[in-house]
């Protein structure tokens, strides 16, 4: 019986390449600081504010703003991937972790923010780069004075819930000014 011949995994042929720019993050924490949280996320949703760079290189934008509720979009990409061709369980997780965080965002006055304290996922279906248009939706459940509860999901191109979570956040001061 003849061997089939293994293709080279290293070849030029497989590799891929995708180069990520993105602005310093600390001055655009500054003005953000000084905006309520609504402002500043219309203002990354909108191009005045750039985004965050870890939102550039995972590559989800802010979809739909509203108060306690903020929807992110991603389009699943190959370099996403784990070995057994489904999205990385990671790129869920940032992307709700970030949807929720933002929501809290949308009801708070300027100089406040939160910080996650856990973070709890299902995962009920996997995704891929077949999936279609990825988006992770976050929502308030109950914003306090020292700690805040939200609820996320993401969904896949048809709409189908493939992830739940649930996030409990502290919220803090500004970080500029330590207040």
């Amino acid at each position: 019986m003849a061997e089939s011949a293994q293709p080279d995994l290293f070849s030029s042929a497989q590799r891929r390449e995708r180069v990520v720019d993105w602005q310093v993050p600390a001055p655009v924490a500054e003005v953000a600081m000084g905006l309520s949280g609504m402002d500043a996320m219309l203002g990354i949703r909108d191009g005045r504010l750039p985004p965050p760079p870890f939102a550039k290189l995972i590559g989800f934008v802010m979809a739909f703003v509203e108060p306690g509720r903020i929807v992110m979009e991603l389009e699943p990409r190959e370099d996403l991937e784990n070995t057994i061709g489904l999205l990385h369980g990671a790129t869920a997780a940032a992307l709700l972790d970030t949807a929720m965080g933002c929501a809290i965002s949308t009801r708070l006055e300027a100089g406040q923010s939160s910080v996650t304290l856990d973070l709890k996922i299902t995962f009920l279906r996997p995704l891929s780069v077949r999936s279609g248009l990825i988006s992770a939706e976050g929502k308030i459940i109950k914003l306090g004075r020292q700690t805040s509860y939200t609820e996320g999901f993401v969904r896949d191109g048809k709409g189908t819930l493939a992830v739940h979570a649930t996030a409990t956040f502290s919220m803090i001061g500004n970080i500029f000014t330590g207040n």
